[in-house]
């Protein structure tokens, strides 16, 4: 599992690459959609319409990935950061029923409003 009490976990870029579609789509359950994906170098957090898959590419060559399914119902509080004239980042943290909070940081031309958006579709 990622470890999420990391503070520095993964600085996330909006993608439109098809390989992290493509590891996924195996793990989707019926009627289940990937709304957006966001990469950093190598690990990449996937927003679908029932929940976030969060993945770990570990090893040399990135064959050994581990998944991990955050599911939108057990979501109890979320938070978003935007990001300022200086501090480009923005943030969302997460706050979860049974594992308590976990911090997203995306950088770049994210829309971290719309993340919010998506997720706040989801849980209310």
């Amino acid at each position: 599992m990622i470890d999420f009490k990391n503070g520095s976990i993964i600085k996330l870029n909006v993608t439109n690459e098809t390989g992290p579609a493509q590891d996924v789509q195996p793990l989707l359950v019926k009627n289940e959609t990937i709304i957006r994906t966001y990469k950093s170098v190598r690990d990449y957090v996937m927003f679908t319409n029932k929940r976030i898959i969060a993945v770990n590419v570990q090893g040399i060559t990135g064959k050994k990935k581990d998944f991990t399914s955050l599911p939108y119902s057990r979501i109890q509080v979320f938070s978003i950061e935007t990001s300022g004239h200086f501090d480009l980042d923005s943030e969302l943290e997460l706050y979860f029923s049974s594992i308590g909070k976990i911090k997203f940081e995306f950088v770049g031309n994210c829309n971290i409003a719309d993340i919010g958006k998506i997720i706040g579709t989801f849980i209310l």
